[in-house]
């Protein structure tokens, strides 16, 4: 999906407004230039932003039990 996004200036730089379709969560992007000059932008998530973003875990996704060890049965 590609939309077209304004250019204006925030004191002398320019600033890009992103189109409501591309709203992420958070409010700082992490940018980068690749080699063929397109700029990049990545959401810059907190930790409670990214949390709260992800998908619930499902029951197959569970660990395997740890058993107990007394000491003498741990070899070092």
């Amino acid at each position: 999906m590609e939309r077209i996004a304004k250019v204006v200036r925030n004191n002398r730089s320019p600033t890009v407004r992103i189109p409501k379709a591309f709203e992420r969560p958070g409010d700082e992007v992490a940018v980068s230039r690749p080699a063929d000059g397109s700029l990049v932008l990545r959401p810059r998530l907190g930790l409670v932003v990214l949390i709260a973003s992800l998908e619930p875990r499902s029951p197959e996704d569970t660990l395997d039990a740890i058993p107990d060890l007394d000491a003498e049965d741990v070899v070092l």
